[in-house]
């Protein structure tokens, strides 16, 4: 009778473990589905800042490219060489000033778009469920020896 209680004991062990293989492969099947759903977010986020970027540059080129052209037609206005001396000290100010603030606008994008990353250490499994599994068979053995 005994021999068959450890039996018994060593087959509900069996289940067990079975029952928790299967929790845990649905467990990875849920963390994988999660990441993946999470990198799609992360991949959205990141073109849009892509596009908002691309399109912050192609205001600034055409407002630099606006302020140069009116500033050279006020200076040629009134008599003065767009090209030389002061005229071109001022041309050259707004393209500098531009490239500063590209720079700047740069910097964030780059900010923006390293903040939103996913960790790649995200455990994937529960040791929890590996030491409970451990007791289990465990206590099966002690049956099955006593």
């Amino acid at each position: 009778m005994a021999a068959l209680s450890s039996i018994g004991t060593l087959l509900g062990s069996g289940a067990t473990i079975y029952a928790q293989q299967r929790a845990r492969q649905a467990q990875r099947a849920t963390q994988l589905a999660q990441a993946e759903a999470s990198q799609a977010v992360e991949v959205q986020r990141q073109n849009q800042l892509i596009a908002q970027q691309q399109a912050e540059v192609r205001n600034r080129q055409l407002q630099l490219a606006r302020n140069i052209a009116s500033t050279r037609a006020r200076l040629a206005s009134s008599g003065v060489a767009p090209d030389d001396g002061s005229a071109a000290a001022i041309t050259n100010g707004l393209t500098s000033d531009a490239a500063a603030a590209a720079t700047a606008s740069d910097t964030v994008f780059r900010a923006q778009l390293a903040s939103g990353r996913a960790s790649l250490l995200n455990p994937e499994a529960n040791l929890t469920s590996i030491i409970r599994a451990g007791r289990s068979f465990g206590g099966a053995l002690n049956n099955l020896l006593q």
